[in-house]
């Protein structure tokens, strides 16, 4: 655990340490100024730009200082909000599911149960890409070095249930290093990685540089195998990254995603929560015009695909627009 969040804890006291010297003229809703740390992922993925976003609007709408910083992922994000280090997140609904139930990246004896869910916001795409030619199916990842993300990231574990799908043993077939989103994409550049994988809402920023500097090109996650993902694990959903997406991707590309979510401590008061959830969805048509391409943020969507139980001070707001959701 110590290890996982180490390099989050240091983003957060630095932070903190300064938020804390500052002063604001915003009251929040009980007469006083919250301080919030809000764990985003990699500076050069969507994850970060999406939370400085969202931090605007949020703070705004619940009279809080929110700081924004960059983690490993998400993770990272749910072992921060465990450990009382960052009080808000962004995580995978598959990483979600994991910490709720004590598996994969967690153990049963430090199942992650402190947090609770504000909502989701949008789909993110699972993306191979690569400049190698002969890599045209995930089988033919074997035998190559593929990055799979920063070591304290969902998108690892993207990864690692997908070679399991396909039969893919780590060390014996795939050699896998650990590289974030803009280190991935220079390591292939170099001839060091033959493939990467990046989880993101699309367009991806590091993709797209990519696709149109070098004829890069995104690998199918489609068929048999795609469908024996997503009845697996039903947190995954078919994906289709369209055509023109990206400068020079001429055809449509089959994928699965996940769904990106907001999370909360679940020691947050209800009142403050409340407000922090308007602060997303009562802004949603600009949140979504701002973003563009693709990315819809609603309240319909945002109740639908979180595998954990929402904050009672979520809940609320969604009630009053029609929406029930669990609540522990």
């Amino acid at each position: 655990m110590k290890k996982r969040i180490f390099a989050l804890l240091q983003a957060c006291v630095l932070v903190f340490a300064a938020s804390a010297c500052g002063t604001s003229d915003t009251q929040g809703v009980k007469g006083e100024t919250p301080s919030l740390i809000f764990a985003t992922g990699d500076h050069t993925g969507s994850y970060f730009a999406f939370g400085n976003l969202l931090s605007g609007y949020m703070g705004d709408a619940a009279g809080a200082d929110i700081e924004v910083v960059s983690t490993e992922g998400s993770v990272a994000n749910i072992n921060g909000v465990n450990e009382g280090i960052c009080q808000l997140a962004l995580a995978q609904a598959d990483v979600m599911s994991y910490a709720w139930s004590g598996i994969r990246a967690f153990t049963k004896d430090e199942s992650t149960r402190s947090f609770r869910a504000i909502g989701g916001l949008y789909e993110e795409a699972v993306q191979i890409v690569t400049l190698d030619e002969s890599i045209q199916r995930v089988s033919d990842l074997k035998g190559k070095t593929v990055s799979i993300g920063a070591e304290d990231s969902g998108v690892a574990l993207n990864a690692m249930t997908i070679f399991d799908i396909y039969g893919l043993r780590t060390g014996d077939d795939i050699k896998t290093v650990n590289l974030s989103f803009g280190e991935s994409i220079e390591a292939m550049k170099e001839g060091e990685v033959d493939a990467a994988f990046i989880v993101s809402g699309t367009p991806t920023k590091v993709v797209e540089d990519l696709i149109a500097a070098e004829h890069a090109h995104l690998v199918n996650i489609d068929g048999r195998r795609a469908e024996e993902l997503m009845e697996r694990y039903p947190y995954y959903n078919k994906h289709v990254i369209l055509s023109g997406t990206y400068p020079g991707l001429n055809q449509d590309v089959s994928t699965v995603s996940v769904q990106a979510t907001v999370i909360v401590s679940a020691d947050l008061p209800e009142e403050d929560v409340y407000h922090l959830t308007a602060g997303i969805y009562d802004n949603s048509e600009a949140i979504s015009a701002i973003l563009e391409r693709g990315i819809q943020v609603s309240v319909e969507n945002a109740t639908t695909g979180v595998p954990v139980p929402f904050h009672a001070g979520a809940a609320r707001y969604f009630e009053e627009h029609g929406f029930t959701v669990p609540v522990e």
